[in-house]
């Protein structure tokens, strides 16, 4: 059993992780902004606090003692490249020297690169309309890979998007971007758990689909 710590367990792929976590018999501190909104989220072994995942304090506050921390967080009153740039030095300045060694970051496919190479955002006939969101992540990404840092980090989203009305089966495969590839956010977080329990990739972006 380990302690898993969630930022932004609010929002449907912090949820699912939470419940994976807690289905394979971790314990798990949920991370919100406001506690009293998420009442729901709380068990035995789940407890909801206050956090910041801006502020490297509230970060090493809250995540001392933990074995790994899971972010799945988004602010849509903060511009993103701001936001998702702030949250990855925020989450490397603030988990050093807690003795939480594994960071999983929730991702976002168009910024995974397709079999050509070239990233999801970038092919022909991509939605472009939200492109300073993708921008923004891409952001957070660059944060990470330029770091010098002990924790061992990993981005992990869809290789294309996320079935939201999907139900679990269990599997996944890790997968280049493809605008029509799909995981449901159960499955999704088998691969956050199973990435947690034995770290396989290490400081890259990784995609996963359906297996």
């Amino acid at each position: 059993m380990s302690r898993i710590i969630v930022f932004g367990a609010g929002g449907r792929a912090g949820r699912a992780a939470v419940h994976e976590a807690r289905r394979r018999g971790h314990q798990v501190t949920a991370v919100v902004r406001d506690p009293a909104r998420y009442g729901d989220l709380a068990t035995d072994d789940v407890t909801v606090r206050a956090g910041d995942v801006t502020d490297p304090d509230s970060i090493a506050q809250l995540a001392k003692g933990h074995d790994a921390a899971i972010s799945a967080v988004y602010d849509a009153g903060v511009q993103p490249d701001v936001f998702f740039a702030g949250a990855a030095r925020a989450l490397l300045d603030g988990l050093a020297g807690t003795g939480v060694d594994r960071l999983l970051v929730v991702g976002l496919a168009s910024v995974l690169e397709t079999d050509s190479g070239t990233l999801l955002m970038d092919t022909p006939g991509y939605p472009q309309e939200y492109r300073f969101f993708y921008l923004g992540h891409a952001a957070g990404v660059q944060v990470l890979r330029s770091a010098t840092t002990r924790v061992d980090w990993l981005v992990i989203s869809p290789a294309g998007d996320f079935d939201h009305g999907g139900a679990s089966t269990g599997r996944y495969r890790t997968a280049v971007a493809e605008a029509t590839s799909r995981i449901s956010y159960a499955d999704f977080a088998v691969a956050l758990l199973d990435e947690i329990e034995a770290p396989s990739q290490h400081r890259v972006h990784m995609g996963v689909e359906e297996g």
